[in-house]
């Protein structure tokens, strides 16, 4: 995700301090894993060079005077066009999981072991994320359906993957 584009979408709303950015910021996106306030200020700085913020108002505080940021006309365009841009799908193509499977089997190590402690993790992910959706807001409702969404295809695969690995081990060793 960029963090520039979410700020400049989240400005466009409203302009903002670096603090009140963060605290929208965490509390619609970084539940899990909170923005650090180095993070929130580089950005705002990247973003006020290219343009896409502007200072709004510097207000008198305890500490340092507050900025307070607004999105220019180009964060305006910039987050738009970001926004009807769709994100690539990503395929696991290159699967550490398929590596350690037929690593497994050249090797002659029982590879539906590797498939079974990898389940075992799945499963416990699985409970743990919907524990977490079952008492969280609809914000982590969401995230964590797309994240057991996610994991329930990776089990399908396992399964497949268990019904074949004779045949795989067959083409693997030729």
């Amino acid at each position: 995700m960029s963090l520039g584009h979410t700020f400049l979408g989240l400005l466009e709303a409203s302009p903002r301090h670096g603090y009140d950015l963060k605290r929208a910021y965490d509390d619609l996106f970084g539940r899990s894993r909170p923005l650090p306030f180095g993070q929130v200020y580089a950005t705002l700085s990247r973003l006020l060079k290219n343009g896409l913020v502007e200072v709004d108002a510097v207000e008198p505080g305890a500490g340092p005077e507050r900025k307070r940021y607004a999105i220019t006309d180009a964060g305006v365009t910039d987050v738009q066009a970001w926004l009807a841009q769709p994100e690539a799908p990503e395929p696991y193509l290159q699967s550490t999981l398929y590596t350690k499977v037929v690593l497994a089997l050249l090797a002659d190590r029982p590879a539906a072991d590797v498939l079974d402690i990898q389940r075992a993790e799945h499963l416990r992910l699985m409970r743990e994320l919907t524990r977490r959706k079952g008492a969280g807001d609809l914000a982590d409702q969401l995230i964590c359906d797309h994240a057991l969404f996610h994991l329930e295809a990776d089990l399908r695969w396992l399964e497949l993957t268990a019904a074949r690995l004779d045949q795989l081990a067959k083409e693997v060793r030729r």
